[in-house]
């Protein structure tokens, strides 16, 4: 791999808690050759000492693909950043924006923003320790502080570390009083703030993330910024990578929903001959017909029956093959 190659960042998908593992990165690389996916967050004392196979492993078809990394301890966040290159990650990237009370006890993720110096420690540690990438994710504030100027001099602090790429999403995180889930609609959206931070940093790459969820919407994101991210509106409508790659990226040769299927069913054969569970590969593929008529008993269908015998491919075989035939999803039920 030449690990100075640019990473083509324009469209990528976030990373997501109990979302964004292997088996729905390899579903989402179906629909999308372009994107650039992230990793779950992967504590540093997990991605050291626990089982590295099934933590950081990954399928070579979800390249190009980054590690993210949460931790505040510079020396074990240094030894992560030299284990994702060794295993050929494209990049490696810092929670700074995760605001549940566990990833705060724990010292990463948002709460990291109250010390910017030590977080351009850890980027240094990181920076000095591989040659890939190493790239920042994090709030545009925190609690009752939501300034320009603070941002900005975090932002600056990090880039005088060595990182260079920073993703924004652009809502503050809320510390106390609100749920991990309630940070990502309760804060109000401040598009500005990230427009304003690559206008003042034009020689950065200046990453958008939060509530983009239409075409439209991407195209004027990239009036402002360098790219876009994306999390809840693919995960819930995974086939809106197929838009992006004809409307973004220009790619003619796009697949139906039903050779999506196709080929999850190859690769669910397989891992199932492994002993991978049929649901932890199945319940990604919820979204798969979102929007088209069926949809519902596409939902209801797998809902049903893909918990039953989940060790057992025919029945994963047989989800797939109605998928598969059913072009619409309105025979699902029948």
């Amino acid at each position: 791999m030449d690990i100075k190659k640019k990473i083509n960042r324009r469209i990528s998908v976030a990373p997501m808690m109990d979302c964004t593992d292997r088996h729905d990165r390899f579903f989402l690389r179906l629909m999308s050759k372009n994107v650039m996916l992230y990793t779950e967050m992967v504590a540093t004392k997990s991605a050291i000492h626990g089982d590295r196979k099934k933590i950081l492993s990954y399928n070579p078809e979800e390249k190009p693909l980054a590690l993210q990394v949460g931790g505040s301890d510079k020396i074990e966040l240094a030894e992560v950043a030299k284990i994702a290159e060794d295993m050929g990650y494209d990049e490696i990237n810092i929670n700074l924006g995760c605001p549940s009370k566990k990833v705060q006890k724990n010292k990463f993720g948002a709460c990291l923003m109250k010390e910017p110096d030590l977080v351009a420690e850890c980027i240094n540690s990181m920076v000095n320790a591989c040659k890939i990438p190493v790239t920042a994710k994090t709030r545009i504030g925190f609690d009752k502080t939501e300034e320009f100027e603070y941002l900005n001099n975090f932002i600056n602090k990090m880039s005088k570390a060595g990182a260079k790429t920073f993703i924004l999403h652009a809502r503050k995180a809320m510390l106390t009083g609100l749920s991990p889930k309630q940070n990502l609609n309760i804060p109000r959206l401040n598009y500005k703030m990230v427009y304003d931070i690559k206008k003042e940093n034009p020689k950065l790459e200046v990453i958008i993330n939060g509530g983009i969820t239409k075409i439209s919407e991407i195209n004027n994101h990239l009036e402002f910024c360098d790219g876009v991210m994306i999390g809840r509106s693919i995960y819930q409508n995974p086939y809106f990578l197929v838009e992006i790659e004809k409307k973004i990226f220009g790619t003619q040769q796009n697949p139906t929903r039903e050779e999506v299927a196709a080929k999850l069913l190859e690769y669910l054969e397989k891992e199932v001959k492994l002993g991978t569970k049929v649901n932890h590969i199945m319940r990604h593929t919820v979204g798969l017909y979102h929007g088209q008529v069926g949809s519902k008993d596409w939902k209801r269908y797998l809902s049903d029956n893909m918990m039953a015998r989940d060790s057992d491919f025919q029945k994963a075989k047989h989800i797939m093959t109605i998928v598969q035939n059913n072009e619409k999803a309105n025979q699902i039920n029948s």
